[in-house]
């Protein structure tokens, strides 16, 4: 739970008296260049960095991530559906943004049931109404029956378990999962903690209109189209958003899908990158796809948005938390299961002042997501009595296809500088150059 305002100010009086000790990293050994008398500085993520395969980065680094903290829209998921997602995907080891991809497909499906068209407009008026105000349902199977029945309903899936969406297309609540870190640089589950945040009374109260298709005039097959990092930045946290759309859509088909016909899923790539994801847009365009599950990357869905809307398309991301996104001008045809930064914000606030530090700096990928989260970070500590010249701000510029990699040398050294006994970190893999760059110009860590 998010502590009180006095809890946060005693934490950091507190924290003055703490003695701090650094450990070292597997087989590395401090830099010669580390000053012995800085104090050590913890290390925080978020959700783009928060997820087991981040730690694959550091092989040659081992233990550079233990005790590293941070956040991520995270609901408690069943051993159940976990077990469904490892069923066909065997190999996956992180779940993140699982739920929320999941639960795109489903409510893309009812919608399109409830509204009885494949039209994208026709679906994108019902998406809303499906999560909230009519009999609750948890299941692709028992949906889709009260929407071909013409019932109201209320989806409650996998990541949306409370209020409903917004008018602005997005969940009123949400959970936020606190993650750390383990010596193997592995997520230590036993120490992840669950917060819940938002407000189920901002859930819409707006009834979409009836829909309906005549038995003689049965639409074609819904067709979905896929725009996820398979590639890219965020390529890491690619494999559940993969697995889930794949279950969601196994399950869908296996009730007897949309109009009475299996739904067809057609894979696309974003490539954390806004050309690669143009030119998949425009692949789904051409191929008639009625709703695309995506982008990865806030800043890609910027990127791509105009280009959706043009062609009257629904976009639905799993993922997306930039802020500014619920009020884009979208032609109400832009939704998303992941809940706006505004909320991760306070819930990173929250576990950096936990640890009582005296210094802050936050380091953000230049992007719409990145300095958006990282404004509303520095917001939040602010509010809660941290100095404001005791935080220090930076960003990068994203790495490109061309240009993968970063010279963080004079941000590290800047960083260094300042000497903070906390770091945040807000970017997707790229934030192992950044974290690297940090320790090579000495910039001590607290493991």
């Amino acid at each position: 739970m998010l502590v009180s305002r006095g809890a946060r100010h005693l934490a950091i009086a507190m924290s003055a008296a703490l003695v701090l000790t650094i450990a070292a990293c597997g087989k590395e050994t401090p830099p010669p260049t580390a000053d012995a008398t800085a104090v050590p500085a913890r290390l925080y993520g978020t959700d783009g960095n928060m997820i087991n395969s981040f730690g694959d980065e550091f092989k040659d680094q081992t233990g550079m991530l233990a005790g590293m903290k941070g956040t991520t829209p995270l609901t408690p998921l069943s051993e159940d559906f976990k077990a469904r997602l490892k069923g066909l995907r065997p190999a996956l080891t992180d779940y993140s943004y699982a739920g929320e991809t999941y639960d795109a497909m489903v409510i893309s499906a009812i919608a399109a049931e409830q509204a009885g068209s494949n039209d994208p407009g026709a679906i994108a008026k019902q998406i809303n109404s499906v999560t909230t105000g009519g009999t609750e349902c948890e299941t692709p199977k028992a949906c889709l029956a009260l929407a071909r029945a013409g019932r109201d309903l209320s989806y409650r899936g996998v990541s949306l378990t409370r209020g409903g969406f917004t008018d602005a297309g997005e969940p009123s609540t949400a959970s936020y999962a606190t993650l750390h870190f383990g010596t193997a640089d592995r997520l230590d589950d036993s120490k992840t903690e669950y917060v819940g945040a938002g407000d189920e009374s901002t859930t819409t109260t707006k009834r979409a209109p009836r829909g309906g298709a005549a038995e003689e005039d049965k639409p074609d097959p819904l067709k979905i189209g896929g725009l996820l990092p398979e590639t890219g930045d965020l390529s890491l946290a690619y494999p559940p958003m993969e697995a889930a759309a794949a279950l969601a859509l196994k399950e869908i088909n296996a009730t007897g899908g949309v109009f009475e016909q299996d739904v067809e899923f057609v894979p696309g790539d974003d490539g954390t990158n806004p050309d690669t994801a143009k030119a998949t847009v425009a692949k789904h365009i051409a191929a008639k796809v009625s709703v695309i599950i995506g982008a990865g990357a806030s800043s890609i869905s910027r990127a791509v948005l105009p280009e959706v809307v043009k062609a009257g398309l629904v976009l639905f991301s799993p993922c997306n938390t930039d802020a500014g996104l619920s009020t884009i001008d979208d032609k109400g045809l832009y939704f998303r299961t992941a809940p706006s930064d505004i909320l991760q914000g306070r819930a990173l606030a929250d576990v950096i002042l936990r640890d009582g530090p005296h210094k802050i700096a936050i380091v953000a990928r230049n992007d719409s997501y990145g300095t958006g989260l990282q404004d509303n970070v520095k917001s939040e500590l602010e509010r809660a009595g941290f100095p404001a010249d005791m935080i220090e701000t930076l960003v990068y510029e994203p790495p490109t296809p061309a240009a993968p990699d970063i010279d963080f040398a004079a941000g590290a050294n800047q960083v260094k500088a300042h000497g903070p006994d906390g770091v945040l970190v807000i970017g997707f893999g790229e934030s192992a150059q950044i974290i690297k760059a940090m320790a090579k110009a000495g910039v001590p860590i607290h493991h």
